[in-house]
């Protein structure tokens, strides 16, 4: 068990980790081909320059992300999935069908995001 998790139950320990407001939507714009800061900002969510750049550091320090710099000056960085991130693909599909058959007016994940498979 992790030392920061609050058990050892394996829901509460995977929401110790991605179960803020965000970071499962980073991953989906992550999956859906995003990989710069600036890409993120323009999700319809608006998430805040200072929380994105929080959790970004923080998906990194959980090995979901990494993160490699594309300039230099000024510096500026790309993140990608690690396999450990990519494995989160099927939660978050079955979030999408989830959404889709009980809230309605939620929209619809792209045929290529819900048939993508793990590599």
């Amino acid at each position: 068990m992790r030392q920061d998790s609050r058990s050892g139950c394996p829901v509460a320990t995977t929401l110790d980790i991605v179960g803020d407001r965000w970071t499962l939507v980073i991953l989906r714009d992550m999956l859906n081909g995003k990989r710069r800061f600036s890409q993120f900002l323009d999700s319809p969510e608006r998430i805040t320059t200072n929380v994105l750049t929080d959790r970004l550091s923080l998906m990194e320090r959980a090995g979901l992300v990494q993160k490699a710099a594309y300039q230099l000056h000024p510096k500026r960085f790309e993140y990608t999935l690690t396999r450990k991130g990519e494995a989160l693909l099927p939660l978050l599909q079955e979030m999408c069908r989830w959404a889709n058959r009980f809230v309605p007016g939620t929209w619809t994940a792209p045929e290529t995001f819900m048939t993508r498979r793990i590599s």
